[in-house]
């Protein structure tokens, strides 16, 4: 029995020396109250794999070889620590000042961020920021977790689809609130989410923050959940965008200058999967041998590419020879039509070449700051001229914003703050999409958009030549030239709170706010424009005179129901057409709240009271008009047929 129990005490010896020589030694954490905290990571700076936690005391152990080494403690919310490793020793972390006492800014409502129970996040618009992109709804883009951006047009002006925690809504409206400086940005138009890729003019005019200057940006903040709903009420569904200006630092003069020039290159069909015309001219010659590209099936056809140009030609009298036989526009022999065909085979037109421009656009932006005790300024210039990445298409956008606070007393502050934009855009002449209800086709009629043209226009067209289009001739650059839509958009905005320090933590404030925007949009429609053209071909006021084969397949053509016997006729005899259509906003938002925060049993406890009241209205004017037979090349004077408002009348249609 005595032998077992020295045994015993030997092998406990034994174990003793061992731990004494490879033991562990033991340190505490605690804030700044001397309060342990649990969960702190405590990580070998030399060894980042040697990680241990603190217990329910705020401690941990690690080996003594790392004594006298530095570690590093982080724990969120908290001040990073790299500090020397002793043994028991005490390191002391201080809350991180602007991490946890960071401010969620709800447009009413500034909170702590620990005291927000909603679903949130914060970017600042420094990193946010896209350089070359104008929008700042675009700088959203992949920042977010459960923010889809999706983009559907690249044309300034137009709002991307955003959708916050894949929000929809039955109504088909799912767009976020905008929300700038605590007041609610109301788009100029009530445009739903869906139609913001119809590619209708009115898109253009579609985004609500177009005219804000992306430098002038402080903090994104995004309220992406239900909560947001408490605050703003049911628009507030598909979550919230509160955007943050900057101002002016007390204590600090500055003025900043930035200067972009971002260039964009030409599209290439190398990027693409098309035909080129060699391709293509093996399809037409297949097409042609089966019988379905003779001259009886083209001479009526709304649209016709090489073969019925060919055809046209070869039909088209210019004069006789010295012998007095006719001439054609091309013999109509075996060998002047291959010919003619093999140059189109051999042309491979590249539209993105001709289409488009290798275009530097430039954004300037100039900002002065300064602060004291008692006030603060903030002012900016911007301006973005874009001259356009396709043909007819150009923006030139000025914005101004200028705001100010002021201590009027210890008890007192008043905010001010005005901002103005304006913005002058040209894009190609577009119509409205259409769907037809039974068969879900959608279309558009006289579509110029240069991408589109690109992607679904013969490589074997000739440039410089004019075919036929909607029954009439038709050169996309000459339609650019004439057909094509002027914006005017101006935009301003006044701003202005007073906040009453009542008591310590008791606050009230009364804010006011009056936007108003007007925007002006002209649609051209020049007297040579294929779109006038089209209602006149093939009467007698139409581009070689009358066909009685297409004046009775034209739909742009008008026959009088009362006569069912009348032959068709144009309803534009002459001139072109004239639209305008102008908008108005007018947005007025008026606040009273008052808010308490206050901290009980030093700082466990916190008390926070918001109470207030808003009154804001918003009215929309849209005024629309079209004029018939403008004369554009005769001082713009009107020449119109009656039989054009009993069409209307008749179709119900504009």
């Amino acid at each position: 029995m005595r032998k077992i129990v020295l045994l015993f005490s030997l092998i406990f010896v034994f174990s003793a020396t061992i731990w004494g020589q490879s033991g562990k030694s033991t340190g505490i954490v605690v804030d700044d109250q001397g309060e342990p905290l649990i969960g702190v990571v405590v990580t070998a700076k030399e060894n980042p794999q040697i990680k241990v936690l603190t217990n329910l005391d705020g401690k941990f152990q690690l080996g003594n070889e790392w004594l006298s080494k530095k570690i590093v403690i982080t724990y969120f919310g908290m001040n990073k620590l790299e500090v020397t490793f002793t043994a028991n020793g005490r390191y002391v972390m201080s809350s991180e000042s602007i991490a946890l006492s960071e401010v969620v800014v709800t447009g009413m409502t500034s909170s702590d961020r620990r005291l927000f129970t909603g679903s949130t996040t914060k970017i600042d618009a420094s990193k946010a920021k896209l350089d070359g992109v104008a929008d700042i709804s675009r700088s959203l883009e992949g920042r977010i977790a459960g923010v889809s951006v999706q983009n559907v047009s690249g044309t300034f002006g137009t709002a991307p689809k955003i959708r916050v925690r894949g929000a929809t809504s039955i109504y088909g409206n799912s767009k976020p609130l905008w929300v700038v400086d605590g007041i609610v940005v109301e788009d100029a138009i009530d445009i739903s989410s869906d139609d913001l890729s119809s590619g209708n003019a009115e898109t253009l005019i579609s985004s609500a923050i177009a005219g804000i200057n992306a430098d002038d940006i402080e903090s994104i903040q995004v309220l992406k959940d239900g909560s947001a709903t408490s605050i703003y009420g049911a628009r507030a569904m598909s979550g919230v965008i509160v955007v943050t200006t900057k101002r002016g630092k007390k204590g600090t003069s500055t003025l900043n200058y930035t200067s972009e020039l971002t260039m964009r290159l030409k599209p290439s069909y190398r990027d693409f999967n098309i035909s080129n015309s060699q391709e293509q001219m093996g399809i037409y010659k297949e097409l042609e041998q089966k019988g379905w590209l003779e001259f009886a099936s083209l001479a009526s056809s709304s649209s016709t590419g090489v073969y019925g140009k060919m055809y046209e030609l070869i039909d088209t009298y210019v004069g006789q020879d010295s012998n007095g036989n006719p001439i054609y526009g091309l013999a109509n022999t075996t060998k002047a039509k291959n010919d003619y065909l093999r140059l189109a085979e051999f042309r491979n037109t590249d539209w993105f070449d001709l289409l488009f421009n290798n275009s530097v656009m430039q954004n300037h932006s100039v900002s002065f700051s300064s602060g004291t005790e008692k006030s603060s300024h903030y002012m900016s210039l911007s301006a973005m001229l874009d001259p356009g990445w396709t043909k007819s298409s150009n923006v030139q956008r000025y914005t101004f914003n200028t705001n100010g606070s002021y201590k009027l007393s210890d008890a007192l502050e008043i905010k001010v703050q005005g901002s103005a934009s304006h913005r002058g855009q040209k894009a190609p002449g577009t119509l409205n999409r259409e769907t037809d209800v039974v068969s879900g086709e959608v279309k558009r009629g006289f579509d110029i958009n240069p991408y589109s043209f690109a992607m679904n226009t013969s490589r074997t067209l000739d440039p410089n030549t004019v075919y036929r289009r909607n029954y009439a001739p038709f050169n996309i650059f000459h339609e650019l030239d004439h057909n094509y839509i002027d914006l005017l958009v101006d935009d301003l905005k006044f701003q202005a709170d007073l906040t009453w320090r009542i008591l310590s933590g008791w606050s009230a404030t009364a804010l006011g706010s009056l936007r108003y925007q007007t925007s002006s949009q002209e649609h051209f429609i020049h007297d040579r424009s294929n779109m006038a053209m089209a209602y006149r071909a093939g009467t007698q006021y139409g581009e070689g005179g009358e066909n009685e084969t297409i004046r009775e397949v034209n739909p742009y053509l008008y026959r009088d129901p009362d006569n069912p016997q009348a032959t068709k006729e144009s309803v534009l005899p002459k001139g072109g057409i004239y639209d305008r259509t102008n908008y108005e906003l007018m947005s007025t938002d008026f606040r009273l709240s008052t808010s308490y925060s206050n901290e009980f049993d030093e700082g466990k406890h916190t008390l926070n009271l918001y109470g207030g009241m808003e009154l804001n209205s918003t009215s929309r004017d849209r005024i629309w008009g079209r004029f018939w037979g403008v004369q554009y090349d005769n001082g713009m004077s009107s020449f119109f047929d009656l039989s054009v408002f009993k069409q209307s009348k008749e179709e119900n249609s504009t």
